[in-house]
């Protein structure tokens, strides 16, 4: 998608990132929030937008699910992960009074509300935009291309776990990514084996390899995979940050692989 003129409060987005996966339970926005704090620890200025309406779960991974949403001048101020405001989000999370609350809107309410994140947060300068989208090739993902149109996306990420059944949905996201124009920066296996905490060898649960067999298949780039890792399970359900807390751990060093990939990825 070209550059316009009339970004507005995307002005100061230098990269914007769809993040995509066929189905759910894949672990999408694990993904989304490892990878916004990868690229936060390697000096980058992050935001996500979750756009998951029926599932917002990117607040409570990254601790931050008790904020409140502010007003100003542009728009609505995204709520910060970190004293330096260097990892921005928005989700719909924060505006649901009752956090057990469902979201049961038509398509149009959703289109609208999506219309609204997308032009009215006040995301300031970002080096990249991280937009966590729900399972499918449903209304919200047009609505997010619909209202990104001013602006551009640069690209998207497809989380898929090792199993068929898995890959073969991704095969349906890389159509729909190819029938709109989105440029595939890379697939990543999610949940590759599991890493016991006591000996950390990693053992295979599911299968393995269906994500990178996948890759080979239909030309895409394999960023990397990503083991069960108890450890950053447990992160994820605190609100901690694992990378800081574990650098040492295998499942780190995939992670921050996967990060430099998208990064240089983005660059070419």
């Amino acid at each position: 998608m070209e550059v316009n003129g009339d970004e507005g409060n995307l002005r100061g987005v230098q990269r914007v990132v769809l993040v995509l996966s066929g189905k759910g339970g894949v672990g999408k926005s694990t993904i989304t929030t490892e990878l916004a704090l990868a690229l936060q620890h390697a000096g980058k200025k992050v935001g996500i937008l979750d756009v998951d309406l029926c599932g917002p779960s990117i607040p409570r991974m990254l601790g931050v699910s008790q904020q409140e949403v502010h007003q100003c001048d542009s728009g609505w101020v995204p709520v910060y992960a970190d004293p330096q405001q260097r990892l921005a989000l928005m989700s719909i999370g924060f505006l649901l009074d009752d956090p057990d609350e469902a979201v049961v809107w038509r398509g149009p309410k959703k289109t609208a509300l999506i219309g609204q994140f997308v032009r009215d947060v006040a995301w300031g300068e970002l080096d990249v935009l991280l937009v966590d989208t729900p399972p499918g090739t449903s209304d919200e993902h047009l609505a997010v291309l619909e209202s990104l149109r001013k602006h551009r996306v640069d690209g998207a990420v497809l989380v898929t776990t090792p199993q068929a059944v898995s890959t073969g949905d991704v095969r349906r996201e890389i159509t729909f990514c190819k029938k709109t124009g989105v440029k595939i920066l890379g697939i990543v296996e999610n949940m590759s084996g599991f890493v016991c905490p006591h000996c950390s060898e990693c053992s295979s649960v599911f299968s393995r390899g269906g994500g990178e067999e996948l890759a080979k298949l239909t030309g895409s780039v394999f960023l990397g995979s990503v083991p069960l890792d108890p450890l950053l399970s447990a992160s994820i359900e605190e609100g901690q940050d694992f990378l800081k807390a574990f650098p040492d751990s295998a499942t780190y060093s995939s992670l921050r692989a996967i990060a430099e990939s998208v990064l240089n990825r983005l660059q070419d």
